[in-house]
Formats: structure tokens, sequence, C-alpha cells
């Protein structure tokens, strides 16, 4: 029995799923999404978060407004989490992009940065598969408007046809 152990093993040693999951995350960080089985969507979802989470801690706009003593101790705290963070991914192409552009992206949500949406089976062996992305701050402001689904579909017919 495994009781208290999270994780999902997935068929694979420790160090086979680690490197699966940290090439995972770079590759959901660089494209913006990814297609893999359902199993391993829903698992590489805590290691996302928990990334963009890290390039949260102290975005740089966070550091435009201090000076002195607290200015290097933020620079300390975002050298840090830079380092820490380097346990998901090993592109500094990648990890530039979290501490910057995603991290200024969801500096209003609370997790929950990644989607995973289902989608047909794998063909040669039947493997449900899903597609995971990061979900866009435009998603928000469709969400926290209150716009019915219907009325969304007939103004982006509206905007087709006008085109």
């Amino acid at each position: 029995m495994r009781h208290k152990k999270s994780g999902r093993i997935l068929g694979r040693k420790s160090p086979h799923r680690t490197a699966m999951y940290r090439n995972m995350v770079t590759s959901l960080m660089r494209y913006g999404q990814i297609r893999t089985t359902d199993a391993k969507a829903r698992e590489l979802r805590r290691f996302a978060d928990r990334l963009i989470s890290l390039g949260k801690k102290v975005p740089p706009s966070a550091l435009l407004n201090l000076t002195g003593a607290e200015l290097e101790k933020a620079k300390a705290a975002r050298v840090h989490a830079i380092r820490v963070a380097r346990k998901y991914s090993t592109d500094l192409e990648v990890l530039e992009r979290v501490f910057n552009e995603y991290a200024e992206r969801y500096q209003g949500r609370n997790g929950g940065y990644t989607r995973v949406l289902k989608l047909t089976v794998r063909p040669g062996d039947n493997a449900p598969m899903a597609l995971v992305e990061l979900v866009s701050s435009i998603d928000e402001v469709v969400d926290e408007g209150g716009a019915d689904s219907s009325e969304q579909e007939s103004a982006a017919q509206e905007s087709a046809a006008a085109e």
C-alpha cells in the first residue's frame, strides 16, 4: 500500500521520472501548451504551478520601488528563487520568461496557472491524451465579464463576418 506517498510512479524509475517532468515543464513554459497523456498531464500541473509561484515571489516590478538594504534583500530573494527553480527547468531562456513575463502575467492570480483539456485517445495504445496549457490573462477577463457563452459565440461570429 502507498499510504502518504505523493505523486504518480508512471511505470518509471525516479531519475527517469524527474528528467521527464523537467523536460515537460520546460516545453510547457517555452511553448505555452503541450500534448501528453492524461496521467502525465495531471502530474505536470504540480511542477508547473510551483515554478510559476517561484517566479512570482519577487517579480521585476517589485524591485523598482525599493532602495538600499531592502533592494539588496529583494535581489537576494530573487536569486534564491531562480536557483530553486533550476530544479524544475535548467533552460535559462525559459527561466527568464518565467521570472519576467509569467511572474507579471499571473501576479493577481493565486494558483491554477495551468489547464488540462482532455483529448481523444492515442491511436497506437488507446491511452487517453490531454492538452496542458497555461491559462492566459485574456481568459480571466472573459470569466469575470459574466457574459454567456452564446453571447460570446455570437460576438465572435459577428466579428468574423465583419472581416
